[in-house]
């Protein structure tokens, strides 16, 4: 039974995942993502939550024209490194973008969409992708 371990790890990191949240040290002001016990800056454990603004510009991408199971028949997509506003590098699916019309320096913006889905029936992933920006 594989949904079962999913519905619970879908739980723990529903705000990373839906409000695209890290940490914030509240020592030295670093911003790390994924969320952090420690700050990778000044080792102090004093980290709070900290909403990231989803906003940012490509660094690098691939286009993936066979994916992994599961994500294959979204394929060809876009998998792209995104450098946010905060600093931080964040990688994710493009949306709403076709894979001739990405570029390095695009302005994107984050979109929660659906990642997965276990059967007819079963539990929907839902995360965040990147679509270029509207401006």
């Amino acid at each position: 039974m594989p949904i079962i371990p999913e519905i619970a790890r879908t739980w723990r990191i529903r705000y990373q995942r839906y409000r695209l949240e890290g940490t914030r040290c509240k020592k030295c002001g670093k911003i790390h993502y994924p969320p952090r016990l420690v700050c990778n800056n000044c080792h102090s454990t004093d980290l709070e939550p900290y909403r990231l603004s989803g906003e940012g510009e490509v660094v690098s991408y691939t286009i993936v024209n066979r994916g992994a199971t599961g994500f294959n028949i979204y394929t060809p997509y876009v998998y792209a490194v995104v450098r946010l506003k905060e600093g931080v590098l964040v990688e994710g699916q493009m949306t709403d973008v076709s894979p001739s019309d990405i570029r390095i320096g695009m302005p994107v913006e984050v979109v929660v969409r659906k990642l997965l889905e276990y059967g007819k029936d079963g539990l929907i992933i839902y995360g965040y992708k990147f679509r270029p920006k509207i401006k």
